[in-house]
């Protein structure tokens, strides 16, 4: 009776250090504004946002480009493992009075890029 008791606490234990050892990969998208010489853009504005299929709004985040012209977006807070898919989000670029816009197609633990034309 008691080696069984170990035996089935022993597997017990085996098995959730099994189920703990995945570690969820990061979910992020890159945004890249260049200019029309495909130079860089760095300070542009960047929006990204995204509708549920109820229409509310799911994600709608703004950061500014770095020197090499990127914004990075951390999607994990979307993402749930299992999901199959995360999310196409509306891109929108601005600086000094110029516009763009672009559209991504965020992948599950993934970095997913794009490149937006200002």
């Amino acid at each position: 009776m008691k080696s069984s008791l170990l035996l089935t606490l022993g597997l017990i234990f085996i098995g959730s250090l099994f189920t703990s050892c995945y570690k969820q990969k990061e979910t992020v998208a890159v945004i890249k504004v260049v200019d029309a010489n495909n130079q860089p853009v760095g300070n542009a504005r960047v929006i990204v946002y995204g509708t549920g299929a109820l229409g509310s709004i799911v994600v709608n985040d703004t950061m500014f480009t770095n020197t090499t012209g990127e914004a990075m977006f951390n999607m994990d807070y979307i993402y749930k493992p299992g999901q199959a898919g995360v999310a196409v989000l509306d891109i929108e670029v601005s600086k000094s009075g110029v516009a763009s816009q672009g559209i991504i197609k965020v992948e599950q633990e993934n970095t997913t890029r794009e490149i937006v034309r200002l």
